[in-house]
């Protein structure tokens, strides 16, 4: 599924089950899109774990910290008005992050491995709707013209629709306020 993107929440899904999700979606490669790649929890998806079951397992795995979450909101109040639209602070302070060169790079290289071979992006929460891989499979679909299909534990793939709020400008994506 070359210049498709695939996502994916790791979850409370064991080392077993994510490698079978991933080799039933034929997955070359995972893109770690975590800002702070470990877990307490689950030790298994800790960058270190990653790196050493995923290639065992014919898998490619990547840390790309240049699309991690958990941002700041930038001081400037324009910044506010451009993505009034989300509720949730971190939602609006991470569609900033999506306007810098440090998240074009990075979504950029993204692209790049998915023209090669079937990539999947991955973070921590299992529904992409409440994670950050929401605003990078907007950018992909509406800045790059990349397919995005979310992965769900049970093996359910779901097309990535834009956000409603989702507007592309000359800077780049941004989710004013409504109404």
């Amino acid at each position: 599924m070359p210049d498709t993107v695939l996502t994916l929440g790791h979850g409370a899904a064991g080392q077993e089950a994510l490698t079978a999700l991933l080799h039933d979606a034929g997955v070359g490669l995972v893109v770690d899109v975590r800002r702070f790649p470990g877990s307490r929890a689950h030790p298994h998806v800790g960058q270190d774990a990653l790196g050493a079951w995923l290639p065992a397992a014919g898998i490619g795995y990547r840390w790309e910290p240049r699309l991690g979450g958990r941002r700041s909101r930038p001081a400037d109040a324009g910044e506010a008005a451009r993505d009034g639209w989300w509720q949730v602070a971190a939602f609006r302070a991470y569609a900033a992050h999506t306007r810098t060169d440090e998240f074009a790079a990075g979504l950029d290289d993204l692209v790049a491995d998915a023209r090669t071979r079937t990539t999947a992006i991955m973070c921590s929460e299992s529904l992409w709707w409440r994670c950050h891989r929401r605003l990078i499979s907007d950018a992909l679909v509406l800045l790059r013209g990349t397919a995005v299909v979310h992965l769900g534990h049970d093996g359910r793939r779901t097309p990535h629709e834009p956000s409603a709020g989702a507007r592309v400008g000359p800077d780049g994506l941004t989710y004013p306020a409504t109404g």
